[in-house]
């Protein structure tokens, strides 16, 4: 018997396929996600669905559908796509749907993220906790589903989705750029020709060098999860080697996009998000602006800076998108490297943000790395994974050990010192995992401070 508490996060499905989860589940999450949407309002509503590059993808998308079916309800199969591709999708069309994709977790997994009509995020509290329990009490019955009575289409809707994001992002105007561009294997090998290089589409003053675009979810180059550095070595020599303006790499699904300077150095995903907030602010003054608790304290400095308004949501899709609609924010950044914009419906495109650095780097004639510079302004440890026996107990062990520090619980434990160094210790929502982000104004107080609360997570 599927349990399904395995599988179901905090705003997504994501488990090992077939172990964790098969077909014969995929089915009944689909006509549980059907149920849920007669039960919100979306009744007689075709569902997008679309997946990735995994070999697992077509199957479960196919098993999917056909639950949604079985409840009445037609189907619209989009194929490949890219996570950002299903979100227009879902916002053009006025559509709900599902996009099968495990992001940057290796081959074995799948996954699938779902949206009500208009992009509107399902996670735990707006309905991901009521399809798990329609659906397990589906398979705890241990029935066939219905015969699938609604129709099924196909669209290819990638060349409308690349003709819609160049309305939001002129590029024709900027410097000629050579940009690397590593799609690791992942969708972004599907997406960036048709967005930055179509042929029916105005010429771009780019050229790109493509590495791993071949769509293979084996990932047999490096995995798609760019926030790892040893993903972006590749990327790194190829800007080098190639004289590149800048480098960027995508995650599985493509909507996370990580940039490398012209030396071949990271840029972090702070600093893109001042960046992007700065060029969306001066499009729409004195808006919010949306982060996360993890992203340098320079982000709300620079968006204060610039007239607009930060605020704090927790980690994840759903929980940014959701805190975005309630302030109408123009844009918001993770430190993940996961932008969101309200130009595409509240949702995360990683596309969009690499075409704003693109247009940053392109209207004048710095390099990024002396352009990026303006955005960083402490020194930044990265997120460091541990795997420990008992998550909860060793956050507690860790807060004991600094009693003196002001304390945040927003999204794990944030404790923040007097001389402005701070760090945050969370659990994964989607791996068994304790994160670690430190920062301080100097590399000696966050090493310091980094090395002291990885010891004590680590013991």
């Amino acid at each position: 018997m599927s349990d399904l508490s395995r599988i179901v996060k905090a705003y997504d499905v994501r488990g090992t396929v077939p172990d964790q989860w098969d077909e014969r589940v995929a089915g009944a999450l689909g006509t549980a996600f059907a149920q849920l949407l007669d039960a919100t309002g979306e009744p007689e509503k075709a569902v997008l669905i679309g997946h990735d590059m995994r070999a697992s993808g077509p199957g479960l998308a196919a098993a999917f559908a056909t639950g949604v079916r079985a409840e009445g309800r037609p189907v619209i199969e989009i194929g490949l796509a890219s996570t950002d591709m299903v979100y227009y999708a879902s916002g053009a069309l006025g559509l709900p749907g599902a996009m099968f994709t495990a992001s940057h977790n290796p081959a074995q997994y799948n996954g699938i993220k779902m949206c009500h009509a208009g992009a509107r995020p399902v996670g735990q509290d707006s309905g991901l906790a009521e399809i798990r329990d329609r659906a397990q009490a589906l398979l705890d019955k241990d029935e066939s589903l219905g015969e699938p009575t609604a129709p099924t289409e196909r669209r290819d809707l990638l060349a409308d989705y690349a003709a819609h994001l160049r309305t939001l992002v002129d590029l024709s105007g900027i410097r000629p750029l050579t940009v690397v561009v590593d799609a690791g294997n992942g969708m972004g090998g599907h997406t960036v020709p048709s967005v930055l290089g179509d042929a029916a589409l105005p010429a771009l003053p780019l050229r790109i060098v493509p590495l791993y675009f071949e769509l293979d979810g084996t990932f047999p180059n490096h995995e798609a999860n760019p926030l790892d550095p040893a993903n972006l070595v590749d990327l790194q020599r190829a800007v080098v080697a190639h004289g590149a303006d800048l480098g960027l790499a995508f995650d599985g699904d493509a909507d996370r996009c990580f940039v490398i300077d012209e030396r071949g150095e990271p840029v972090s995903p702070s600093a893109i998000t001042a960046l992007v907030a700065a060029r969306e602010l001066a499009k729409y003054p004195g808006s919010t602006v949306i982060h996360n608790p993890i992203t340098s304290k320079a982000v709300p400095e620079i968006i204060r800076e610039h007239g607009g308004e930060p605020v704090v949501a927790r980690v994840g899709h759903s929980f940014i998108k959701a805190e975005m609609a309630r302030t109408n924010a123009v844009f918001g950044g993770e430190h993940s490297a996961h932008y969101y914009f309200r130009d595409f419906w509240f949702a995360d495109t990683g596309m969009l943000a690499a075409m704003h650095t693109l247009a940053a780097l392109g209207e004048q004639s710095l390099p990024l790395s002396t352009l990026a510079a303006e955005y960083e302004r402490y020194v930044a440890s990265g997120e460091i994974n541990s795997t420990v026996a008992d998550q909860a107990a060793k956050v507690a062990e860790v807060r004991a050990a600094y009693p003196d520090a002001e304390a945040d619980e927003l999204d794990g434990l944030t404790l923040r010192f007097p001389d402005g160094a701070w760090f945050n210790l969370r659990a994964s929502n989607t791996e068994p995992l304790l994160r670690l982000n430190v920062e301080a104004a100097t590399a000696e107080r966050m090493t310091s401070l980094r090395d002291d609360v990885l010891d004590r997570v680590r013991r």
